[in-house]
């Protein structure tokens, strides 16, 4: 009897005595968690999602459609990236007043390649107020989910309030569970057997959320 057989021989003793349950899983599961946890008008929402963001060190900016373009070129220029990454589907008028040589996300594209872009920006699925929690799904204006681990400095841009609630179960309302999802709290960080906070080890060092109103 090969290794795979002996699991396999546990596995089936284990549920010898295990009555079948044909329930759905959607019917099995309880749903009757809390939705929301008190009541917060738009504005309220929006400032909380852009309080918690902060908690966790992003760093937050708001602005509206017009003055959106300029917003990323200052960002950018800030930084001063010789290479910024762009997904396929960003909306060009975003990068309008951004100069730095675009690199765009191709599917040939190596890790190698990938560590000489500086920066990276793009749109967002939805992002969660209670939780500060930035959701990518690998849409067109965010493309593939590396494209925001390897860059050690991102730029989303959250349109509000049309991308914001309050709630993970909100959240989970309007995300696919079979795309590729990406759940940002704030920058890359982790920490040693002694506490000592290292950021940018598992994704960007920097994280620069733009909220803009008007679109």
């Amino acid at each position: 009897m090969n290794s795979r057989e002996q699991i396999l021989g546990r596995v089936r003793r284990a549920l010898a005595d295990v009555p079948q349950d044909d329930t759905a899983y959607d019917q099995a599961v309880s749903r009757d968690y809390l939705r929301l946890h008190g009541e917060r008008t738009v504005e309220e929402t929006v400032d909380l999602l852009a309080e918690n963001l902060a908690d966790y060190r992003a760093i937050v900016h708001r602005t509206n459609a017009e003055e959106l373009p300029y917003v990323i070129m200052r960002l950018l220029a800030e930084r001063g990236p010789r290479y910024v990454l762009v997904p396929p589907g960003l909306p060009p008028e975003w990068m309008s007043a951004a100069d730095p040589t675009r690199v765009h996300d191709r599917a040939v594209s190596t890790p190698h390649e990938l560590d000489k872009v500086e920066s990276v920006v793009t749109g967002c699925a939805v992002a969660i107020a209670e939780t500060g929690t930035i959701v990518l799904d690998g849409a067109p204006d965010q493309g593939r989910r590396r494209i925001t681990l390897v860059p050690d400095h991102h730029i989303c841009v959250v349109r509000v309030p049309d991308q914001v609630v309050s709630s993970v179960p909100q959240a989970l309302e309007r995300l696919d569970p079979a795309r590729p999802l990406t759940w940002i709290s704030g920058p890359s960080a982790t920490s040693d057997i002694e506490l000592d906070r290292v950021e940018g080890v598992h994704g960007p060092r920097t994280l620069e959320v733009v909220l803009v109103s008007g679109e």
